[in-house]
């Protein structure tokens, strides 16, 4: 059995552990293990589940706290556990986990890019354009959810060389697919009249998730649809302020923070559009979640092309005010996509093929330990 070593960073509901985690449910452990490094010693939403799948976690200091004792426990980590495979998901952080991998001999060391930066995210846009060329040197295998991340990362010509091997976000398509059962008990179990209009989001309070501007956009939409609810399912350092936003809009009643959740899938079914207007995303795990419910679903144009993975999804500007995003948004027809399952099996996203071309790729780097050590 191959072991891998997968290190997630911080356990807060987001989509990297997300995405592997759906690979760990799917993939096929009798030949491939996965055990995690999570930041922080407190027992983490994924510690019970881990275990009953047969891996194990490890909680270690987190980065910001001290970054030498993170490397060190990194280190004895690898060594100890003479690990197959580390597979590192903390972008550009990645160089902080795969120098002390690289130390501690491990022979196939994957660097896995999730995610992108803009100018406007101040300190930490800088930190990851300083690290972004530093983190890929202790790596030897790399990786992205997208083409565009993948560029990002680590530049056009190593993309087209074909050095990068994209992992798709998939997920178990079938869980996605949309229960009017689940829409009719939920909506009774949230008191949430049938015909009231019905606006989502899933994503961590922070920056990139552009809390602010969705909350300007709902404001109108209410405006026109007084009926009309927000659910915001996530948590983060911004959520005070967002809380404080929507009381100041008098939005208190109809902005609803559901705070972390295991039961997003069956949420989507509550929801009658969804909306991501990031400053940027690699690929996000949750714009393929609510395609694959059929919802109408629009992006913010920061958001990577490659999202779009079927008719329900469209693209505004962020330079359009939040007025025009409400229009579009009320103009939409409120009906779920009927072929959006078969539209994300066409694009690649099922759990259950992508595990096991990953399966295939950790078997076919450990069969070539030499080549690439």
């Amino acid at each position: 059995m191959i072991r891998v070593l997968q290190i997630i960073g911080i356990v807060c509901g987001g989509g990297v552990e997300a995405v592997i985690m759906n690979y760990y449910r799917h993939i096929d452990r009798s030949r491939v293990q996965f055990d995690f490094v999570v930041d922080g010693y407190e027992k983490s939403l994924l510690d019970d589940e881990i275990a009953s799948l047969g891996g194990h976690v490890y909680h270690i200091e987190p980065y910001k706290k001290n970054i030498f004792r993170y490397m060190h426990q990194i280190y004895h980590i690898v060594r100890e556990g003479h690990y197959d495979i580390v597979h590192s998901n903390m972008n550009t952080l990645s160089l902080f986990s795969l120098f002390p991998a690289y130390l501690a001999g491990a022979r196939q060391r994957i660097l896995h890019n999730h995610s992108m930066a803009v100018r406007s995210e101040g300190l930490r846009t800088v930190l990851k354009e300083i690290l972004r060329p530093l983190a890929p040197i202790f790596a030897n295998r790399y990786a992205a959810c997208s083409r565009i991340a993948g560029e990002w990362m680590y530049g056009k010509r190593r993309m087209d060389s074909g050095e990068v091997t994209l992992i798709k976000n998939a997920i178990d398509l079938a869980e996605y697919a949309y229960s009017p059962e689940q829409r009719l008990s939920y909506r009774k179990e949230f008191a949430i009249p049938e015909d009231a209009f019905v606006v989502g989001h899933v994503g961590r309070f922070m920056f990139q998730k552009n809390h602010a501007f969705l909350l300007d956009i709902f404001r109108e939409v209410h405006k026109r649809r007084p009926d009309a609810i927000l659910l915001l399912v996530g948590d983060g350092e911004l959520r005070p302020a967002m809380e404080e936003k929507a009381r100041d809009y008098g939005l208190k009643e109809s902005v609803w923070f559901l705070g972390l959740r295991q039961d997003v899938k069956a949420l989507y079914n509550c929801m009658d559009v969804f909306l991501l207007p990031s400053w940027y995303e690699g690929l996000p795990v949750v714009a393929v979640e609510a395609q694959a419910n059929g919802l109408p679903c629009f992006f913010s144009d920061r958001v990577t092309p490659e999202s779009r993975l079927s008719s329900s999804a469209a693209f505004l500007s962020l330079d359009d005010s939040p007025q025009e995003w409400a229009e579009h948004i009320l103009v939409a027809s409120e009906k779920r996509n009927p072929n959006a399952l078969q539209d994300l099996q066409n694009a690649g996203f099922d759990i259950e093929k992508q595990a096991a071309l990953l399966t295939e790729w950790y078997q076919y780097l450990c069969a070539h330990n030499s080549a690439f050590s």
